[in-house]
């Protein structure tokens, strides 16, 4: 085929390595400001075009077929350096502007990311930025996102990582609860009380502690605990700490100022000081993006805004003392 013949195709190739990495016409549609209809139609005058069948379509899926999925392959890198070519040549003039996907997770977006999103659109009104809250693992290539911004101890090799600031995690309860159920000692202890779990990618109903300071000692106590409550979101699990519900984990920066004294309750209590629960959050916060060449001066620009924003961390835990 020549060029001529395959100039008007461009545009609907670039639509099928859209569909094939958001699996959904509904979602290629909105990314690329079309109908379902249309991209639904585009689809089939290219499998017409190429005289095969690309794309296979169910009631509850949409795949690539092995054609397809040849197709897309080859034409992926191609549409990559495009892209990147493109950005880099707008950059070279004026402001930055465009549009950044970003996505976060829903306690530390709500609580520290929107404040830094509102201030940075004030400082550069020419950029948009599509916000998405999730506690759920983001494929950003797949899902066409720019930036994630993650707590972990270990960013993915594929990804350019920028580190915003460290993080903790604290061990809490309400004073209500510790008079009521005692205050516990040693990990093994909580094996008796009412712990709430986040739940995570571990999905484990167990604690792993080693004692504060000595993280690289080989000395760990791994305790099983139960409680009434499990979530996936720390926003949830401080609201029941706050109730008296149980003995938690959050990390620090969704631990309240005055660790809940506000709600007109008494601030929450570190529990277990000496020691640090392992695995279920990170200790960095950090910007993630899918490696790539060139980073649009948009996407710099808001890196660089976040960790002016989050170079202080976010302090110690504001909580009481043990009683």
């Amino acid at each position: 085929m020549s060029s001529d013949q395959l100039s008007p195709l461009v545009a609907d190739l670039h639509l099928l390595t859209v569909l094939a990495a958001t699996r959904s016409f509904t979602e290629t549609a909105r990314r690329l400001g079309v109908s379902k209809a249309s991209a639904s139609m585009r689809i089939s005058e290219l499998e017409r075009a190429a005289g095969v069948t690309l794309v296979r379509r169910t009631t509850r899926s949409v795949g690539l077929t092995e054609a397809g999925q040849q197709l897309v392959n080859g034409m992926q890198p191609a549409f990559n350096r495009i892209s990147e070519s493109y950005s880099a040549v707008k950059d070279l003039v004026g402001t930055p502007r465009g549009l950044i996907r970003v996505t976060a997770p829903v306690a530390l977006g709500r609580q520290h990311l929107a404040p830094c999103v509102a201030a940075f659109l004030k400082r550069f009104p020419d950029i948009h930025i599509e916000l998405e809250l999730t506690d759920r693992f983001v494929n950003l290539a797949n899902e066409g996102f720019d930036l994630a911004i993650r707590h972990t101890n270990a960013p993915p090799d594929t990804h350019v990582a920028w580190v915003l600031c460290e993080t903790r995690s604290t061990l809490l309860a309400s004073p209500d609860y510790l008079a009521r159920r005692g205050i516990p000692t040693q990990p093994a202890e909580l094996a008796a009380h009412d712990c709430l779990l986040y739940l995570g990618s571990h999905n484990t109903a167990s604690w792993t502690f080693v004692r504060s300071g000595k993280r690289k000692s080989r000395e760990q106590v791994g305790v099983n605990i139960t409680g009434t409550l499990k979530a996936n979101n720390s926003e949830v699990l401080r609201e029941a700490l706050i109730a008296g519900l149980g003995i938690g984990l959050l990390p620090d920066f969704s631990v309240p100022a005055g660790g809940g004294a506000s709600s007109g309750r008494p601030p929450l209590v570190h529990v277990l000081p000496d020691w640090q629960v392992q695995g279920f959050f990170g200790e960095r916060i950090y910007a993630l993006r899918p490696w790539s060449a060139q980073v649009p001066k948009a996407v710099q620009y808001f890196v660089e805004h976040l960790r002016e924003s989050f170079a202080r961390g976010f302090g110690a835990a504001h909580t009481a003392p043990m009683p």
